[in-house]
């Protein structure tokens, strides 16, 4: 009865570690390049929209990237939305040549209230096609449009750019980052790509079509609202195409404070949204049934690298333990040395297409001080949905 007991725990510790390290295991098989498309009839026009909250430092860094962007001229405008600024951010912006929309509301403040707002001002103007998002801190691939338009031609209404890190490497804070965010935004979207499903919305470098945003109204205002949304669009049974070959990268914060800060919006903000939408996905999976929404589901329960880590350590740890008393549990080790290594792959993946280097190996033996960093973080609350900007450590 008691080593029924004992299996039964160890059982239920080891489902979430193995299906979280099973697919990502696939998705790592899977992440080969996907093939470049190229645009026959460039005729399309966009609103490239970059909300932007007290940005003075690094507004027209960004300008300048998207004034190069490999597209004629009179068929994009780029439109700063300086919402709810204290600082000379709409000035600059102007001055650069970007049209401004100053927004003032202290009662809806958030990226999510200042895109809506766009999007209506860019759907009332009528003028382009497509609204592509651009984070303030970023410098852009000149193919941006190109790539999105490609896809367009092909009939996708909804398209996500690589997002990379502009600095990656500041510290081996932003190193790390590097790696993470390339297996979370390349590995992961190269393999929903050649599935056919919905690689999701990153927040930066996404363009969505006008006919999109009228079929499906944008709506999101909590602290993941990229997440938000790329869920609203599999719900109504839209995917978001990936395209590897154009790239946006943002700028990420290496010090501790700002870091804490930017975590904790992150990652609140998503398992809000594990809560509120997971239930909703998996039933439209199955009622369709729908792929699509499956893998939407399995993409926001997979949690953070760091959590699925900490899972398999458990589960390591705890079968050694149980074997002390009963020798059969050590068994469950094994599944938890299998995760490990498929969690490895997945890794050495992301360092692989990060381009770090061997310095990026070294900064992984880092990799413990960031999981008690990041054990400790989340215990603290964070209850606020405003928009907080980032402190920037550069200009």
């Amino acid at each position: 009865m008691v080593i029924s007991l004992v299996n039964l725990a160890l059982f239920a510790v080891a489902i979430p570690a193995v299906t979280a390290s099973g697919y990502l295991l696939v998705l790592t098989l899977l992440s080969r390049r996907v093939p470049v498309v190229r645009p026959e009839n460039p005729r399309q026009c966009f609103d490239i929209i970059v909300p932007a909250h007290n940005e003075s430092a690094v507004i027209l860094r960004t300008i300048t990237s998207l004034k190069a962007l490999a597209w004629p001229a009179e068929q994009f405008r780029i439109v700063v939305v300086a919402d709810n600024c204290s600082d000379d951010t709409a000035t600059i912006a102007r001055t650069a040549g970007a049209i401004v929309l100053e927004r003032q509301d202290t009662n809806q403040r958030g990226k999510g209230y200042a895109l809506q707002f766009a999007f209506r001002w860019s759907r009332a103007e009528d003028r382009a096609d497509a609204v592509v998002i651009v984070d303030a801190d970023t410098e852009v691939s000149t193919n941006l449009i190109e790539a999105i338009a490609a896809r367009i031609e092909r009939g996708e209404r909804a398209v996500q750019v690589h997002y990379g890190v502009l600095n990656p490497n500041d510290s081996w804070r932003t190193r790390l980052l590097t790696i993470a965010t390339t297996a979370f935004h390349v590995v992961r979207s190269r393999a929903r790509e050649r599935l056919g499903v919905s690689c999701g919305i990153r927040g930066n470098g996404w363009c969505v079509t006008h006919q999109l945003l009228d079929e499906v109204p944008y709506n999101a205002f909590s602290l993941a609202e990229d997440i938000e949304y790329g869920i609203a669009l599999g719900l109504a049974g839209v995917r978001v195409a990936y395209a590897d070959e154009a790239h946006v990268d943002g700028e990420m914060v290496s010090g501790e404070r700002a870091s804490r800060q930017q975590r904790q919006r992150w990652e609140h903000g998503r398992f809000q949204l594990i809560r509120e939408k997971t239930g909703q996905l998996l039933a439209t999976a199955l009622r369709r049934p729908s792929a699509l929404c499956l893998d939407l589901a399995c993409d926001l329960l997979v949690l953070p690298l760091s959590y699925v880590v900490i899972n398999v350590v458990a589960l390591f740890s705890l079968s050694l333990l149980a074997g002390f008393w009963h020798g059969n549990a050590l068994a469950w080790r094994w599944v938890a040395l299998s995760c490990t290594g498929a969690l490895l792959l997945y890794v050495l993946r992301g360092w692989q297409l990060s381009g770090i280097g061997p310095r990026g190996l070294l900064d992984l033996a880092r990799a413990p001080f960031f999981l008690l960093w990041k054990i400790v973080l989340m215990m603290r609350p964070h209850n606020s949905k405003e928009w907080i900007r980032t402190d920037r450590e550069q200009s």
